[in-house]
């Protein structure tokens, strides 16, 4: 057990070492791609169909666990539904989300992220944890392998999460969406989203992960939090004041009692993050 929690700790510096070279590699190259998505249409009222996303879903989400992790039922999938999942991926790179408005754009993304996400599952099942995949290599996971071409613009899960979503929205909530796969990850919604549901969406995965084990814990007087809020601490104000604000903000009555009363000189904040799959057995 211990040569597996090193083992851990150590993948987790690497992906932590991946993040944070994302971050800054965002802040060089970036500007370009994110000005060519950041254009949108807010006069066009029309939505973005989603619902075969969301028979996907239905049929292979398990929401309900006793873990209180939403669940993904990857070996139960059929092929019929393995083409509405295909069917779906392919209508949404034929789209041109800039012709949308920016409500529509952003439930659209969140969307693409989390199923293609699921279908490279399927494409590399069975698998044990999504950092066994990736292309190049010394990969720690597909995040950076060539997922999408939407307008034209060969796209990887990189790209959609960094240079996309987090600089377009600048919302923090965007890590309780989209989903790597992973137990320790934010839940895969159960509810495609939408224009109209995404800010409810957003609240909703907010809450659930900050009030489970996996986002934060107390432990005496110390803090045993998600690694998301190591490697994205940028999103959440770059500093603890304001993470613990963050979380704050989200924990219900019993949580934020003890987050209030944390003193960060006599208790220490660590991170811990769990790569396997979130696949219902």
């Amino acid at each position: 057990m211990k040569t597996d929690h090193l083992y851990s700790k150590v993948r987790q510096g690497i992906f932590g070492v991946f993040a944070l070279f994302a971050i800054v590699l965002s802040a060089h190259v970036n500007a370009g791609v994110t000005e060519f998505w950041s254009k949108s249409n807010e006069a066009n009222t029309a939505s973005i169909d989603h619902s075969q996303w969301q028979i996907v879903l239905d049929r292979y989400l398990v929401a309900n666990d006793p873990s209180d992790v939403n669940l993904f039922n990857y070996k139960g999938v059929r092929k019929s539904d393995r083409a509405v999942l295909d069917n779906y991926l392919g209508a949404m790179q034929k789209l041109d989300p800039r012709s949308y408005n920016k409500a529509e754009q952003q439930a659209y993304w969140i969307n693409l992220y989390n199923a293609l996400t699921v279908q490279l599952i399927l494409d590399n099942y069975p698998v044990k944890s999504i950092t066994k995949l990736g292309e190049s290599l010394f990969a720690f996971g597909p995040w950076d392998d060539d997922a999408a071409v939407v307008q034209g613009k060969t796209l990887s899960l990189n790209h959609i999460e960094h240079k996309i979503l987090r600089p377009i929205w600048k919302d923090p909530r965007i890590h309780y969406a989209v989903n790597c796969a992973s137990y320790s990850c934010p839940n895969l919604s159960a509810k495609a989203f939408t224009a109209k549901n995404t800010e409810q969406l957003l609240n909703d995965g907010a809450i659930a992960y900050v009030n489970h084990p996996r986002g934060v814990t107390v432990k005496g007087e110390d803090l045993l939090i998600s690694s998301i809020y190591d490697w994205y601490l940028v999103d959440f104000g770059d500093n603890q004041k304001s993470l613990l604000k963050h979380l704050k903000q989200y924990a219900k009555p019993d949580l934020k009692k003890q987050l209030d009363a944390f003193n960060s000189k006599r208790g220490d904040i660590d991170h811990n993050y769990d790569w396997s799959l979130n696949e219902l057995k």
